[in-house]
């Protein structure tokens, strides 16, 4: 039967070694020797031990990247329910490997900062790309954009959390749920692309006056005259 790939046996001796002396009291070179590996090969493959806990979240941002680019202003928000289901998804891939990280980063706070910094990275992306897709350089939208970010994100980080603690049997169709409750406090704005500047704004009111009169008059009004 063949060995795992270095990497998961990296992977496994990290944490089963967290589990036996701390995260804190754990080397580099514990983990590649109970790995049986050289030093070399865990830095071929991580960058810290830090970098042995958590996902590859550029490559996770790099995915979110693509599927919101595919995306027209009509279906920007399909993309963002989307790009919250794959990173979901690869969560829940990862099994029990996600779990003990979650146990982990529960108890050692220089871990729990690290994860905070990166959520961080991922309601940044979701906020740009959802100002652009407002296309309103107004504070007022900024702030908006904002708020849509941080409830997308923290809608993903309560289904995420409650699959990590065993409470949840259908996170899949539960992140879909929390996107559709999230996206419908946040009306979409109306689509810009075709129309043309300026325009008419029509106002339609009962009067008693007689329309060949009525007409003068509010082209005057129209145009700013006496």
């Amino acid at each position: 039967m063949s060995k795992p790939p270095a990497r998961i046996r990296l992977a496994d001796a990290a944490f089963a070694l967290f589990d036996e002396r701390g995260y804190e009291q754990t080397t580099v070179d514990d983990i590649a020797e109970r790995a049986g590996v050289g030093r070399t090969t865990f830095f071929r493959h991580y960058r810290s031990k830090e970098a042995v806990i958590f996902p590859d979240h550029d490559r996770l941002l790099e995915l979110i990247r693509d599927r919101l680019a595919t995306s027209s202003h009509s279906t920007a928000l399909v993309a963002v329910s989307d790009a919250v289901r794959l990173v979901l998804l690869h969560y829940i891939e990862e099994g029990e490997l996600a779990r003990r990280r979650y146990a982990l980063t529960s108890k050692v706070a220089a871990l729990r900062d690290r994860e905070i910094a990166s959520v961080a990275r991922y309601q940044r992306l979701f906020r740009e790309f959802i100002a652009e897709w407002m296309g309103d350089p107004t504070a007022a939208a900024s702030l908006r954009a904002e708020l849509m970010a941080a409830s997308v994100v923290a809608a993903h980080n309560h289904v995420l959390r409650r699959w990590l603690r065993g409470e949840s049997s259908d996170p899949v169709d539960e992140v879909d749920e929390a996107m559709r409750e999230v996206l419908a406090l946040f009306p979409a704005p109306a689509a810009r692309e075709g129309m043309p500047e300026g325009g008419s704004t029509v106002v339609a009111f009962r009067t008693g006056q007689d329309l060949a009169v009525l007409l003068p008059a509010l082209r005057r009004l129209v145009e700013g005259g006496p």
